[in-house]
């Protein structure tokens, strides 16, 4: 996938530049292009001029000598008339009539001097377009263009070579480094689990399995976005009532460490039609900012219902965000103390924009922050 999306960019901007530069040429191109018409034309005139020329001379050869028979000259890209004094046609070279207002044709006129043949002047026409300068022009640009974009494609792919080495070395690393996390994760989760249970009034070991569930929620939007550029997530019908009491289940022990409650209003029997894995992530990201950004011995309300669409609500009573359109963007922190990458709700975002979620946040500083999702069912 990351092939193909590269290979792509790299097109785009190759016929990107190609045809801003070839734009820059057409400049040039237009005056080259008259030039190369008046340049025609007058040489269409010239072989016009000569071939009269030749006929007449051969004309006047012709009564100077004592011959019986008179060739005339012939072409094929010219026709010729002959005509006495009273107008009437002696020869012509062509079946057709001749037509001085026909569009699209050369003609020159030229009157004969006395001759064995009574011809009293001389009409040559020739058939005149610009279809040649203009194929040729046509084909010019057609080359040049496919000559600059080959050009600028091998040049950007070569460029973006080292680029994509390194990106495809730090994909690599990710992955073995996730993928080496996960195991002792896992193993460190179960004994604190175990722990906990042997020595149930221990606050250390309860902030110990905080801040674990702290560094999974993180090893799992990471996780996600890798997986999220080579996988299809799989959309199923899924009870989001249940769902979203187990994930804020989850979530106890982390507000409890805070002495925040939950205020739960959930309507039961709820069903969208979604990714587990991305749901997922949107209500974790916000459950866990939820109780990130809310100050101590507060609570944070949490609903769903059903109107015209499903409506899932998490208000919390915390400090507040200052600009709510900037919380999207990807590595963006309004608060760099309180940790975090800033990519969960540039996820929760993405996700939303693929599911056609649409997300509403209200939020008042020093009051706290409501995020609404509506989903359709």
């Amino acid at each position: 996938m990351l092939e193909i999306n590269t290979k792509n960019y790299i097109l785009k901007l190759a016929l990107g530049y190609s045809f801003l530069i070839i734009i820059l040429i057409c400049i040039p191109a237009y005056f080259y292009t008259q030039s190369e018409l008046e340049s025609y034309k007058y040489n269409q005139d010239k072989l016009l001029n000569i071939h009269t020329s030749n006929i007449q001379r051969s004309i006047s050869d012709f009564s100077d000598s004592k011959s019986d028979i008179f060739n005339f000259p012939k072409s094929f890209s010219f026709d010729s008339f002959l005509f006495n004094k009273n107008n009437q046609l002696i020869y012509s070279t062509t079946n057709k009539r001749l037509d001085i207002n026909k569009p699209h044709q050369l003609i020159k006129k030229v009157s004969l001097s006395p001759n064995r043949l009574n011809a009293n002047y001389l009409i040559v026409t020739k058939v005149f377009t610009y279809e040649e300068i203009y194929i040729k022009m046509s084909l010019l640009t057609l080359i040049l263009g496919v000559f600059i974009f080959i050009s600028l494609f091998l040049i950007l792919k070569q460029s973006i070579t080292p680029y994509k080495k390194a990106n495809d070395y730090l994909d690599a690393f990710f992955n073995d480094a996730m993928h080496e996390l996960k195991t002792p994760l896992g193993v460190i989760q179960i004994n604190l689990e175990m722990l906990q249970e042997k020595q149930k009034d221990s606050k250390e070991i309860s902030r110990c399995l905080n801040g674990l569930k702290n560094l999974l929620f993180v090893y799992e939007d990471i996780e996600y976005l890798i997986k999220n550029k080579r996988i299809t997530f799989t959309k199923e019908e899924l009870d989001l009532s249940l769902f979203l009491k187990q994930r804020v289940e989850l979530f106890e022990s982390l507000a409890k460490s805070k002495n925040i409650t939950f205020d739960l209003d959930i309507e039961d029997n709820l069903f969208i039609f979604i990714n587990r894995a991305q749901i997922q992530r949107i209500i974790d990201n916000t459950l866990s900012n939820a109780i990130k950004y809310s100050k101590e011995n507060k609570r944070i309300i949490i609903k769903l219902k059903k109107e015209a669409q499903i409506i899932l609500c998490i208000q919390d009573f915390g400090k507040g965000i200052i600009d709510t359109s900037t919380i999207f963007n990807r590595y963006y922190r309004e608060d760099t103390i309180k940790g975090g990458f800033g990519i969960g709700l540039n996820i929760v975002k993405n996700i939303c924009e693929e599911n056609d979620i649409k997300i509403e946040v209200i939020s008042k500083l020093e009051e706290g922050s409501t995020f609404t999702y509506f989903f359709k069912y």
